[in-house]
């Protein structure tokens, strides 16, 4: 059988393994081994491979801000900030229409910046702000469909977890990603806090309006916050300024964040144990995805798939934006039933050679960043994108009683605003670029 017959037999075998329920990095890595072990015709060059494959893939010493990064998330849900950030945001904004919802939105936002993960952040601030948004009256479609939303802002607001990993994959300054990330991430953030006001004037029996809190408690509740803007300026400000380096940025977070947590209590030497074994299996769940990709995406590399496919699609003659506007599509298709960083590891590197061939009027460089954060945006849409958004499935774990038809019923406005958000940045690279440019 031809190479590049047995790489296009590998995608729908891959399907079949995923819906087996075979675990995504355990399914990649056997078929790239498979498929290698077919394109060579015997097992000695495999055998060799595999003997490198391991510490090729995880000598990078960018993958090191990943544990970091996991770590700090963990040491802000110990510590209490989650608490703290949602409290502040819902005395400012609590007395609004739909207030409760918006500021369960903004400690999203404010939780993913020191989080890097969409699931975390979701799961977090559900324990959080669903019983609040429960007592304050809220419809259970309203409540569930704003906290999938907001949970995304986790993957889009630097740090990130899946930005690093797209960084690594096409070569790009991790430090520039995250520039790039910040203003589609407070776009993302206040078009889902523009859903929410039209949706409760649309249909006011949605949410009720609590009383406005006296400014004292408004003050005590913003000075409760200030440790978090300090780890996140110090991390993302030094990050951007160049005063240490992604990797340094992450250690400082989470030694941060463990101090914090330690100050407030937060961590026990039990707890502290807990948080370093939930690192730890979160890093493992993510390596082996990331082992899996590497194994599949060499297997793909020897059929020269990538490098067929993209002269394919230049000799069509299309016009850069359509090529573009079917690899957002595609993204969008299957973000309804694989996770995000799976996808990413399995598409860029055929993706991306044919992104970089293209002419967008942008630098290399430009194009390379821009289009990671479109396909960071899309990738955030699949995780609330019904039947199989994952953000979906983490709040519904924590209200059984609210139906599932109620929750895709309650994100699809949140959905509207992210397809509305893909298109404007697709039209305006300059958006993505502002700050980098800057």
């Amino acid at each position: 059988m031809e190479p590049l017959t047995i790489a296009a037999w590998s995608f729908p075998a891959l399907l079949v393994l995923i819906l087996l329920r075979v675990p995504i990095g355990l399914a990649m890595l056997v078929l790239g081994l498979v498929g290698s072990w077919q394109v060579y015709g015997s097992a000695a060059p495999l055998l060799n491979q595999m003997k490198t494959l391991a510490y090729s893939t995880f000598s990078s010493h960018s993958l090191s801000i990943i544990p970091l990064f996991l770590l700090m998330g963990q040491f802000a849900g110990l510590g209490g900030m989650s608490q703290s950030l949602f409290k502040a945001a819902e005395v400012f904004l609590g007395h609004r229409k739909g207030g409760v919802a918006m500021a369960a939105v903004g400690a999203c936002a404010g939780f993913g910046a020191i989080c890097g993960s969409s699931l975390a952040t979701a799961a977090t601030m559900g324990q959080v702000a669903l019983p609040e948004l429960r007592r304050a009256g809220y419809a259970g479609s309203l409540a569930t469909g704003a906290l999938a939303a907001g949970g995304t802002l986790g993957i889009l607001i630097p740090p990130s977890i899946v930005l690093v990993i797209y960084a690594i994959l096409a070569e790009q300054n991790i430090a520039k990603m995250f520039a790039a990330a910040f203003v589609p991430g407070i776009l993302a953030a206040l078009g889902y806090v523009l859903v929410i006001a039209i949706v409760v004037r649309v249909n006011p029996s949605l949410a009720r309006q609590l009383p406005p809190v006296p400014m004292a408690e408004r003050m005590r509740a913003l000075a409760a916050i200030w440790p978090v803007v300090i780890i996140f300026v110090a991390v993302i400000g030094g990050i951007y300024t160049g005063v240490f380096t992604p990797t340094e940025g992450a250690a400082v977070g989470a030694v941060s964040t463990g101090v914090l947590a330690w100050a407030k209590r937060g961590l026990s030497w039990r707890k502290t144990l807990g948080a370093f074994e939930a690192t730890a299996a979160s890093t493992g769940m993510v390596f082996m995805i990331v082992l899996g990709a590497a194994a599949f995406n060499s297997f793909l590399a020897l059929s020269m798939l990538p490098q067929e496919l993209a002269a394919w699609v230049g000799s069509l003659g299309l016009s850069p934006w359509m090529v573009l506007a079917a690899i957002l599509v595609f993204y969008l298709v299957f973000g309804c039933v694989m996770d995000s960083l799976s996808m990413i590891l399995l598409t860029i590197p055929i993706f991306f050679p044919m992104i970089s061939g293209l002419d967008f009027g942008l630098t290399p460089e430009e194009t390379a960043i821009w289009f990671g954060i479109l396909v960071l945006v899309v990738v955030e849409i699949g995780l609330i994108t019904p039947p199989v958004g994952m953000n979906l499935f983490v709040i519904q774990s924590m209200a059984k009683d609210i139906p599932i038809s109620a929750t895709y019923r309650g994100v699809m406005p949140f959905v509207a605003s992210d397809l509305a958000r893909v298109v404007i940045l697709v039209l305006f690279p300059t958006i993505t670029l502002f700050v980098l440019r800057l």
